[in-house]
């Protein structure tokens, strides 16, 4: 199968649908310099189609599923929360349903932040008149519910699920919402399951709420720890024998966020209150934490590297990339050993997905589908 990448960043999308998949992304789109850098070196034989609203979608060539996290400072919680509407950066959705229309993808995949349950959108072609959603004095549409109203629109059903990346072993809660849609015309019947997701929110247990467990993620050390060998776990047809986690560690680091390069410093707190990756780490060492890092390692098969190094004013501490870049499961040297700078890195980590996450979340969301069309 063939895959596309919009918004793609460092390609973490990208990679969990080449493995969930057995797909090969043949292009991506991204606007920015410092991750286009990413992907050039990463994805060599896949052209960036750079602006996504100037992307002329009737002579990209085919693919059977396009991926995409449409910019979510917008929908954050630690942003303005301006929503998912015109002229907005969260917005740009429009130009994904764009590609979606013309492509006709067999498979959507849309990912974003914990912000799209609750930041309101515009409705786009979903409904004619403002309140024509919701109670009077309420927001007429959230992100979410436009993203699938959408979809469905254009023809797609569509199931969706909530899941922190330290469900899947990683040593902070980043908190994602995926969504997989599939061409409905292409399906025994319209099955219409755009509400057929969860969003987990407790901390322990490995099961969707219901009592089924999630499916095995996958770890590194099946395959060793390169860039090569990420990208070839899964092409041998193994499946991964790593058991769901029983979440029992308390204790995680903040979520990497893209201004921990330029804020952060003893202390340092953001929005919501809550501390910032630069402030919580400590040279050489990992206090509180080691008992999530030491889990987070033995599902990547690979040590943690120090969680600061001295490139700061006369040699002091700053938080290292390169740990940054193990939190989010990556592969070592994926954005570190690329031509960007500390801050660019930590912009780019700060911005991404798990791809651990997305697999989990991919496979879940694929037992949801297969369960809804056995059901017809």
């Amino acid at each position: 199968m063939r895959s596309g990448e919009l918004f793609a960043g460092y390609g973490g999308l990208a990679l969990a649908i080449e493995e969930v998949f057995d797909a090969e992304t043949v292009w991506v789109s991204e606007f920015d310099k410092a991750p286009s850098r990413i992907l050039a070196q990463r994805f060599p034989d896949a052209p960036n189609l750079g602006d996504v609203t100037k992307v002329a979608w009737h002579k990209v060539p085919r693919i059977d599923i396009l991926g995409g996290g449409s910019p979510c400072q917008d929908l954050s919680h630690g942003g303005k929360r301006a929503g998912m509407k015109d002229g907005t950066r969260s917005g740009l959705w429009a130009s994904m349903c764009d590609a979606i229309e013309i492509i006709r993808p067999r498979f959507v995949v849309w990912e974003n932040v914990r912000g799209a349950l609750s930041a309101e959108a515009t409705a786009g072609d979903v409904e004619s008149c403002e309140f024509c959603v919701g109670d009077d004095g309420e927001p007429p549409l959230r992100a979410l519910g436009r993203v699938l109203g959408d979809l469905a629109e254009l023809g797609y059903d569509a199931a969706w699920v909530g899941l922190r990346a330290a469900d899947v072993g990683a040593p902070h809660g980043r908190f994602r919402v995926f969504v997989l849609a599939w061409d409905a015309a292409a399906q025994p019947a319209n099955l219409g399951h755009e509400r057929a997701g969860f969003a987990r929110e407790g901390r322990s247990g490995s099961t969707d709420g219901r009592g089924s467990a999630l499916t095995p993620t996958p770890a590194a050390h099946e395959a060793g720890g390169t860039v090569e060998q990420y990208r070839a776990r899964f092409k041998d047809g193994r499946q991964s024998t790593f058991a769901p986690l029983a979440l029992t560690i308390e204790q995680l680091l903040p979520t990497p966020r893209a201004t921990d390069g330029t804020k952060g410093g003893p202390n340092q707190r953001g929005s919501s209150g809550d501390l910032m990756m630069p402030a919580a780490v400590q040279p050489e060492r990992f206090g509180a934490y080691a008992e999530a890092v030491a889990r987070w390692e033995s599902v990547l098969g690979r040590p943690a590297p120090a969680p600061t190094e001295p490139t700061g004013k006369g040699g002091a501490h700053r938080l290292s990339p390169r740990f940054v870049e193990f939190m989010m499961g990556l592969p070592d040297g994926w954005v570190t050993d690329t031509d960007t700078t500390r801050n660019e890195q930590l912009k780019a980590l700060g911005n991404g997905v798990v791809p651990q996450q997305a697999v989990e979340a991919l496979r879940y969301l694929l037992s949801v589908r297969e369960a809804a069309l056995e059901s017809t």
